[in-house]
C-alpha cells in the first residue's frame, strides 16, 4: 500500500500514544496505517456494530496486528476512560453514519453520535490531551454554495417539496433564477437537512467548544464523499461507491436517486488519512473547521458509470429513479484552499487511479445487496417523493 508521510505545519514527528473512537472501520483503519507509518502507537476503541462488521463482529482482517484493539461502545464511560489510559491524543471517528437511516433511526443516532461525543468530552475534561481531532461531515452545508446569473454567490437553499414532486430538481433563486453550483467554503452556512447533518454538527461544536473552554487544541475536519477499500459493502447506508460496487457484484444497475446529476466531491480514503494524519500538528488549524475533500467535482451518474466501466459491466447502467429522498441535497463539492493553507494538505490520488483501485478490491469481495430492502423502508416510512 502506498503510504506518504507529510510534515504539517509547524509540525513535529514525536512518537505518541494516541486513540482512534471508532477505528476499526472505514477511515479509521487507514488513518491507523499512516499513523503506524509515522512511528506512533495506536489503540482503537469500536464496537463493531453489525451493520458495518457483521453479526459475528470479529477483529476486521486488514485492521493491522500492531493496532490495541478495544472493543466497547463509546457511550461507556467506564471504557472510555480506560481507553484513554496514557493517551497524548484522540482522534474521534465514532459515529453512526447514513443520512436516510439517520431520519427514522433517531434516537439511535442521537444516542451515538451526540451522547457518545458528551461522554468523550466529559472524559478529557477530567484527563486533558494535547491534541482532538474530531470527524464530521460535508452534510453539515446541506446545499453547496452557489451563483447567481449576476455573479452573487449565495448559500443554496432546501429545495421545495413541490419543486421535487414535479421532478425539477436545479437549485433555483427567489425569482426561480438557476443557479451554478461553485466550490463550498467553510465560511458557508450549515443548512442541516437530515439527522445525520444534526448530530455531526453537534460532535463537532461540542468538541471545539469544550476544548476551548478547557485547553484541547482541537480542529474538526469535515470529509466530503471518502471512497476506496475496506468500505462495508452489506451496509446499505455506507458511501455510494461502495453501495454501487454492491450492486454491480450481484449483477444488478447501480441506484440513482433524481436524475443522477447531482454533484460530489469524491475523496480517497488514503487522501483523507493523511489530512487526519497530518492535523495532529498543524497548530495553525487549531479551534477549526477544515474540508478534506478532492477539490474535484463530478455527476453522480458519472460515477455509477465510470465504476460498471472499470469492473468489466458496462451493460449495467444505471437505473435513474426520478425520486427524491429526503435529506438529500443536490450539489455539494469542496474548496480545500484551507486544508492546504493549515494542514500541508494536498491531495495524491486521482479519481481515476482510486476507482481502478476500488474496482480491483471489489473483486475479491462478496456483498450482500441491500439497497432495495432500504429503499423500500425509506419509502413505507413516507420518505421518498
Amino acid at each position: 500500500m502506498n503510504l506518504y508521510c507529510l510534515r504539517a505545519p509547524g509540525g513535529d514527528m514525536r512518537q505518541r500514544q494516541l486513540l482512534i473512537t471508532g477505528g476499526a472501520g472505514f477511515i479509521g483503519s487507514h488513518l491507523a496505517d499512516a499513523l503506524l507509518a509515522r512511528g506512533h502507537r495506536v489503540r482503537v476503541l469500536d464496537a463493531l456494530v453489525p451493520q458495518v462488521h457483521g453479526e459475528a463482529r470479529r477483529r476486521p482482517e486488514y485492521l493491522s496486528p500492531d493496532v490495541e484493539l478495544v472493543v466497547g461502545d463509546v457511550r461507556d464511560r467506564d471504557v472510555v476512560r480506560q481507553s484513554l489510559a496514557g493517551v497524548d491524543a484522540v482522534y474521534h471517528f465514532a459515529a453512526a453514519v447514513g443520512v436516510g437511516q439517520s431520519m427514522y433511526e433517531v434516537a439511535h443516532y442521537t444516542a451515538v453520535n451526540n451522547l457518545g461525543t458528551a461522554v468523550l468530552m466529559e472524559a478529557l475534561i477530567e484527563r486533558p490531551i494535547e491534541r482532538l481531532v474530531v470527524a464530521s461531515s460535508m452534510s453539515v452545508y446541506g446545499e453547496g454554495l452557489a451563483r447567481a446569473p449576476d455573479g452573487r454567490r449565495i448559500p443554496g437553499g432546501q429545495r421545495p417539496l413541490e419543486q421535487l414532486a414535479d421532478g425539477k430538481w436545479e437549485l433555483e433563486g427567489p425569482g426561480g433564477e438557476p443557479l451554478t453550483p461553485v466550490p463550498t467554503p467553510e465560511s458557508k452556512p450549515p443548512a442541516l437537512s437530515s439527522v445525520y447533518a444534526l448530530s455531526k454538527f453537534d460532535q463537532e461544536r461540542l468538541c471545539l467548544i469544550l476544548g476551548r473552554a478547557y485547553g484541547i487544541p482541537t480542529v474538526a475536519l469535515r470529509f466530503f464523499n471518502v471512497y476506496g477499500p475496506r468500505q462495508a459493502l452489506s451496509n446499505p447506508y455506507t458511501g455510494v461507491l461502495a453501495i454501487f460496487g454492491a450492486r454491480l457484484l450481484n449483477g444488478s444497475p447501480p441506484l440513482v436517486f433524481e436524475d443522477g446529476l447531482q454533484q460530489r466531491d469524491f475523496v480517497h480514503v488514503r487522501d483523507v488519512a493523511n489530512a487526519c494524519a497530518l492535523a495532529l500538528d498543524a497548530r495553525g488549524a487549531d479551534s477549526h473547521v477544515v474540508n478534506v475533500g478532492s477539490g474535484q467535482s463530478i455527476t453522480v451518474k458519472e460515477v455509477a458509470l465510470a465504476l460498471a466501466e472499470v469492473m468489466g459491466r458496462p451493460g449495467l447502467r444505471p437505473a435513474v429513479t426520478g425520486r427524491y429522498r429526503m435529506g438529500d441535497i443536490r450539489h455539494c463539492f469542496a474548496d480545500i484552499s484551507l486544508a492546504r493553507e493549515l494542514l500541508g494538505y494536498a491531495p495524491q490520488v486521482s479519481f481515476h487511479d482510486g476507482l481502478a483501485e476500488l474496482s480491483s478490491w471489489l473483486e475479491g469481495q462478496v456483498a450482500t445487496d441491500r439497497v432495495a430492502e432500504a429503499r423500500a423502508e425509506l419509502e413505507a416510512r413516507g420518505l421518498t417523493v
